[in-house]
């Protein structure tokens, strides 16, 4: 088994059990990296939907909750658009969206963990909302159509990925001309220690597999993608930093002061192209008068 393999089965693995948990009432924290209670008052996941957004779904949504931000409040979702959420989980973001875009609109949560997808299920059914849909796959291959979606959220996903760059084009082939990327991630600013890097405990704790800032940007314009932005919503300090590596049986103290602050939840924007007057004239004509002035 390759490397993104088994990284795809740990992940698989942890968020099963995330999924088991909440199904038992109690509430997960630290991205799925640890078990409730074992990280206390998790820096990355906490106070992340306001008491409106948190009433305004089943409670085992919320539970379910291992994002590190709120796509869904920064996002500009208009009524009628259909929304894509990649690594939907419990699908607390696919329900607020749906709300959003409302019954002429399509909210979409695409989820690889069975435990995860038939949670998220029972929370639509709770919800009541009849524009939701939860499909079964992966983030590097979505199961949806060229230029079908006009909004691509995602939270604190994409950085669990070990193939980002595949996420990206595919994020970009399904986008409409001129759809947005608007999601939340884990950002990294400057060097991060090696040690960090090397623990797969910690790409599923929303860490060790963040991009820098830089090389997130990068990326997206390599996918296609322009206009691209960073909004820092929360700097972590070093006693989050502690938390992230507690029982690592590394050197805490020394770590924690390498990476003060340069771990960040961030809202990453950007948007596709739209057609050229061009190609939508010539996507338009169906009759050789046109097509022979080519």
């Amino acid at each position: 088994m390759n490397a993104e393999n088994e990284l795809k089965r740990i992940v698989r693995e942890k968020y099963g059990e995330a999924a088991a948990r909440v199904s038992q009432g109690e509430r997960n924290s630290c991205c799925g990296g640890a078990r409730a209670g074992e990280c206390g008052a998790d820096p990355i996941t906490s106070n992340l939907y306001d008491a409106a957004q948190a009433g305004d779904v089943p409670e085992k949504a919320l539970l379910a909750s291992l994002g590190c931000g709120n796509p869904t409040a920064l996002a500009e979702l208009r009524p009628g658009e259909t929304v894509l959420d990649l690594g939907s989980g419990g699908g607390i973001d696919v329900l607020l969206s749906a709300k959003r875009v409302g019954p002429a609109g399509k909210a979409f949560g695409l989820d690889m963990t069975d435990q995860m997808l038939a949670l998220a299920e029972e929370n639509k059914r709770k919800s009541g909302l009849a524009n939701v849909h939860f499909l079964k796959g992966e983030i590097e291959n979505i199961p949806l159509p060229d230029n079908s979606v006009d909004v691509i959220i995602s939270n604190c996903v994409i950085n669990l990925s070990g193939d980002k760059d595949r996420v990206l084009r595919e994020a970009f082939r399904v986008l409409k001309p001129g759809g947005r990327f608007a999601v939340s991630d884990v950002v990294v600013r400057g060097e991060v220690p090696e040690a960090i890097r090397r623990s797969v405990e910690l790409w599923v704790g929303c860490v060790a597999g963040a991009l820098s800032d830089r090389d997130y940007l990068a990326r997206l314009a390599n996918a296609g993608f322009e206009k691209a932005a960073i909004e820092v919503t929360r700097v972590y300090s070093v006693e989050d930093a502690r938390e992230f590596l507690a029982s690592r049986g590394e050197d805490v103290a020394r770590l924690a002061r390498e990476v003060d602050g340069k771990f960040v939840s961030g809202f990453i924007r950007a948007s596709k192209p739209a057609a050229s007057p061009r190609a939508a004239s010539t996507q338009a004509c169906c009759g050789p008068s046109c097509c022979s002035a080519e």
